[in-house]
C-alpha cells in the first residue's frame, strides 16, 4: 500500500472523509495553482527575480503563505496586488482558481491610460516577414553601409 493511500485510510478511519485544507503553502506552488503564472518554474523565476513581494517583503519561492497575506506582483503593465483568500494543494479549474485570491489592484489613472496609449502609438510597426532583396538594399542605404 502506498503512503498516500495509507494516509487517506488513516484519515477515513479517524472519521474525516476529506482531508483538511492546508494551513500554509509554498509561494511558488500557490502562484501556479492560483493561475497567476503559467508554470511553477515561471513563478520561481519571478520570485527569485524580485518580482513578487509578500506583505511588503521579498517573496522567495520557498516562503510559506497563509490566507490573508498580501502579494504584490510586478507585471509589464504595472503592479498587481492580490490578497490570498484560500489555499489549494492541487490544480483546480481556472474559474475555481480565481476564488483563491482577491484582486485589489487599483484601476489605472487617466494619466496612465493616456501614457499607455501614446507608447502603443509610438511603437514601430514590425513586418511579419523577412525583408526581400530590394528592402535589404534600402535598409543598407538608410543605415549608411
Amino acid at each position: 500500500m502506498r503512503a498516500k493511500n495509507r494516509n487517506r485510510a488513516a484519515s477515513e478511519a479517524a472519521g474525516g472523509s476529506e482531508p483538511s485544507p492546508p494551513v500554509e503553502q509554498r509561494l511558488d506552488v500557490w502562484l501556479d495553482v492560483a493561475c497567476l503564472f503559467k508554470t511553477r518554474s515561471e513563478a520561481q523565476k519571478a520570485c527569485r527575480g524580485g518580482k513578487v513581494e509578500v506583505n511588503r517583503e521579498p517573496g522567495k519561492p520557498h516562503r510559506q503563505i497563509r490566507p490573508g497575506d498580501e502579494l504584490r506582483i510586478t507585471r509589464t503593465n504595472g503592479k498587481q496586488i492580490v490578497t490570498v483568500s484560500a489555499l489549494a494543494e492541487h490544480h483546480v479549474p481556472k474559474a475555481d482558481a480565481r476564488a483563491l485570491y482577491r484582486d485589489v489592484t487599483p484601476p489605472p489613472t487617466p494619466e496612465e491610460l493616456a501614457l499607455r496609449r501614446m507608447e502603443h502609438l509610438a511603437r514601430p510597426i514590425r513586418s511579419v516577414r523577412r525583408p526581400d532583396k530590394r528592402e535589404r538594399r534600402a535598409l543598407r542605404r538608410f543605415k549608411g553601409f
